[in-house]
């Protein structure tokens, strides 16, 4: 068996699940702030790393991530296992962790034979995570989904124990298929047969949506940690409210001038990243979620046209608050 690079020292059990258009650097550090173990970034595709105009770029961006954001991980996608072993070598001086993607359902995705599209490839992930573990000297972990449809939702158990005998570290479950893609139900019983099934430490993925559902999973899968998406998209203080409910058993809801001072925090990371202006404003919209007058503020915020605009809109909608 492979040996398994040593994970990192987390230090909390909720992880940021890797999300697209959300998980830029201003967002991950602030949810490192509120209390998250563990941030990754969005799916990164291995051919953007290796190619030679985007790949400075990419760089370049890495090079400017946060010094308190850490540990943090990068998820990668692809098929071809000799880039994807190149991509991981280019950006392993900057994560703590390299994350491989076989679990987002999007069509542009699995139509490359990537993502989810992997799991009933058993042969080729073999020899990919053999290469890829080899590679670099980071840990390597596996996203992964619980199969293509109900009739072989179980593909996750083979392609879990190949990673593990080739020397991948840790493996997160989004415990729905890939049909479901993020409707229905996340069936947190296949993450207890994961737990059962493999050595290594299980991230579990779905359906958390507060303190109390942390502390379910946890309990009911047995898993080692608990991955967070669609939960804390526009609030990062979910991380903050599982803190203080594990600590204290009990945490209080997020104000609403609270959920907008975070949103200022982020916009404050986010210049300071050069994050640009179109990805601040689906970030901007993240944050209205659940504020009275949400609404009338997202129809501000669409008519925005820079930082500056984005910035005055929200004090001002800050200060009508009571």
């Amino acid at each position: 068996m492979t040996n398994h690079s040593k994970l990192p020292h987390f230090r909390s059990k909720v992880f940021l699940a890797p999300m697209a258009g959300i998980s830029d650097s201003a967002f991950r550090t602030l949810c490192h702030e509120n209390g998250a173990g563990l941030t990754v970034t969005e799916l990164t595709s291995v051919h953007a790393i290796t190619h030679p105009g985007r790949s400075k770029h990419l760089i370049n961006e890495f090079g400017k991530l946060s010094d308190y954001d850490h540990p943090r991980g990068i998820q990668l996608f692809g098929n071809d296992v000799d880039v994807i072993c190149e991509a991981a070598k280019i950006v392993e001086p900057y994560f703590d962790i390299i994350d491989f993607n076989m679990g987002c359902p999007a069509p542009h995705i699995t139509q490359q034979m990537a993502g989810a599209a992997l799991l009933d490839k058993p042969d080729h992930v073999e020899k990919m995570f053999s290469k890829l573990v080899g590679a670099v000297n980071k840990p390597v972990t596996l996203k992964v989904r619980a199969g293509i449809g109900n009739d072989n939702c179980y593909l996750y158990k083979p392609i879990a124990k190949i990673a593990e005998n080739c020397g991948v570290s840790m493996i997160a479950l989004h415990a729905r298929t890939l049909k479901q893609g993020y409707s229905g139900h996340s069936n947190w019983a296949l993450i207890k047969e994961l737990k059962d099934h493999v050595n290594i430490p299980v991230v579990g993925n779905g359906d958390v949506k507060s303190p109390e559902d942390y502390d379910r999973m946890l309990k009911e899968t047995g898993c080692d940690y608990v991955m967070i998406g669609r939960a804390a998209m526009g609030n990062p203080l979910i991380f903050r409210q599982i803190d203080n409910f594990v600590r204290t058993g009990e945490y209080k809801p997020v104000a609403q001038k609270e959920q907008i001072e975070q949103f200022f925090k982020y916009i404050d990371n986010a210049q300071k990243y050069e994050i640009n202006f179109a990805s601040i404003k689906v970030q901007a919209m993240q944050f209205t979620h659940g504020v009275v007058g949400a609404p009338k503020l997202r129809g501000l915020i669409s008519s925005t046209k820079n930082n500056e605009e984005i910035i005055d809109v929200f004090r001002k909608f800050y200060e009508e608050l009571q």
